[in-house]
């Protein structure tokens, strides 16, 4: 399994990747105090051949955030890849799994026909219905450095659903 948080990696081609993105803490406040909701984190999780990706929010909206992070972590460390240009997208979905893998499947139809990666996402999601943004890059092969193409995100390990503090989104990512 490859995570965000400091452990040991699972396979060799993740190795070169430490501790790509900090923790993010959400906060919340609630009756004039501040409390801690869950730090958003990403991880992956194998699968046979592929590579599975999980993301985990105090949101279900910062849960699909992460999940993005985690499949471009399986592309490339995200520390490279600079957040200049911004990508707007829209997918809707009659169920929040369907909706996690459409995300993840528009993600890598930009990353594919833009030639950029990604390393930043905002996430709304309105029923069936998310709007969201992706900030990156061009990939440059010298700097990025990338490991393998990301070809889809499947239904296998589809799944959406609140966590003990907040929300998990996985999948597995054919790659």
């Amino acid at each position: 399994m490859r995570s965000n948080a400091p452990q040991s990696a699972g396979r060799s081609f993740f190795l070169r990747l430490s501790n790509p993105v900090a923790e993010v803490t959400c906060a919340a406040k609630e009756e004039g105090r501040n409390i801690a909701v869950m730090q958003g984190r990403w991880e992956h999780f194998s699968h046979e051949a592929d590579m599975g990706v999980r993301g985990f929010g105090a949101t279900k909206a910062a849960a699909f955030e992460q999940a993005a992070l985690a499949m471009t972590a399986v592309i490339a460390d995200p520390a490279t890849i600079a957040a200049r240009e911004s990508v707007a997208i829209e997918c809707e979905a009659p169920d929040d799994e369907l909706l996690l893998a459409e995300w993840l499947n528009q993600l890598i139809y930009e990353m594919a026909t833009r030639r950029m990666l990604f390393s930043r996402f905002a996430v709304a999601i309105d029923g069936g219905r998310l709007t969201g943004t992706a900030w990156g890059e061009p990939i440059e092969v010298a700097r990025h450095h990338p490991a393998v193409e990301v070809k889809g995100a499947t239904y296998t390990a589809l799944r959406v659903a609140r966590a003990e503090s907040g929300w998990i989104a996985q999948t597995v990512v054919d790659v």
